[in-house]
């Protein structure tokens, strides 16, 4: 158990950085975007810039697309970063003193529920405004998959709860 707790520890820290990543850069570029600091058109107006606060230098390079900026940009910025959040919560289920609780349960139930019900109404609305590649339907399913996985840990959690609160009577 020593190692799971070290891996999962590590994989939470990880996690948690990808996750502040993704949310922060979200943040930001969607304030740049809104109110012009920090951007620069090229190619005729065509692609933008986001640069680094306070440079000219290029963080971002995206197409200068309503629809490809919603769609294809800041939603999939901040769905990926509430995945990597809601993972670094799943991670660090694994590393507490009681595995068992109604509280870790809820972590994975949170998970799960995410990577059933969100990717495929996000990828279907976003089809109908800029074009969805074939490898976004594979991580739709990747997501789908990792729920259900997550979904029978819960339901083991659950189970385990039950028979730790059983056994906690008969002590």
């Amino acid at each position: 158990m020593n190692q799971t707790k070290i891996i999962s520890k590590i994989l939470y820290y990880i996690c948690l950085i990808l996750s502040g990543g993704y949310l922060i850069t979200g943040v930001y570029s969607g304030l740049c975007l809104s109110t012009g600091f920090s951007v620069t058109p090229y190619k005729d107006g065509k692609f933008l810039h986001i640069n680094y606060p306070f440079t000219e230098q290029p963080y971002l390079n995206i197409e200068n697309n309503y629809s490809y900026i919603i769609f294809s940009f800041l939603l999939v910025l901040v769905s990926y970063g509430i995945f990597f959040w809601l993972s670094a919560k799943v991670f660090k289920v694994f590393f507490q003193d009681k595995l068992f609780t109604r509280g870790n349960i809820l972590q994975l139930k949170r998970f799960y529920l995410y990577n059933i019900f969100v990717p495929l109404p996000i990828v279907i609305i976003a089809s109908f405004f800029v074009e969805v590649e074939s490898m976004i339907w594979g991580l739709v399913f990747i997501h789908f998959m990792l729920g259900i996985f997550c979904l029978f840990l819960a339901n083991i959690f659950k189970q385990g709860l039950h028979l730790q609160n059983e056994q906690d009577l008969f002590i």
